[in-house]
């Protein structure tokens, strides 16, 4: 006589239901859909990006404009108009692209897994 068979519960699946990368690729109201959606998620994160940019750099000349004051400040010897936007305005765009690059390749992985789920990780 066979024993039955254990069955581990775990909880709820956890993968979503697979979509048929056929549907992506025919052009059906489905694919516009899911290439609708990350366009509109890459769309956002480039508007985002461009606001903190424009609000971080695009505004310093504002702000010596309204404070002249400032215009006359030194750190170590550099005057602090030169010191932001001759030196600081560097590592603030590299950490500005990092934080864009990083939140678009997240649209992308997160799009290439609605599409194939089985390659995506499954941690909760």
């Amino acid at each position: 006589m066979t024993e039955p068979q254990r069955v581990r519960i775990t909880g709820p699946p956890r993968r979503r239901p697979a979509v048929r990368r056929v549907d992506v690729a025919e052009d059906t109201r489905l694919g516009e859909v899911y290439l609708g959606s990350l366009m509109r998620a890459q769309l956002s994160i480039a508007l985002r990006a461009l606001a903190v940019l424009v609000l971080g750099v695009g505004s310093l000349p504002l702000l010596f404009w309204l404070a002249p004051g400032l215009t006359r400040v030194a750190l170590a010897g550099i005057p602090l108009p030169w010191l932001l936007l001759g030196v600081l305005v560097y590592p603030f765009l590299f950490l500005l692209g990092a934080w864009y690059l990083r939140g678009a390749e997240r649209n992308e992985a997160s799009y290439a897994d609605l599409l194939d789920p089985e390659t995506g990780d499954e941690t909760p």
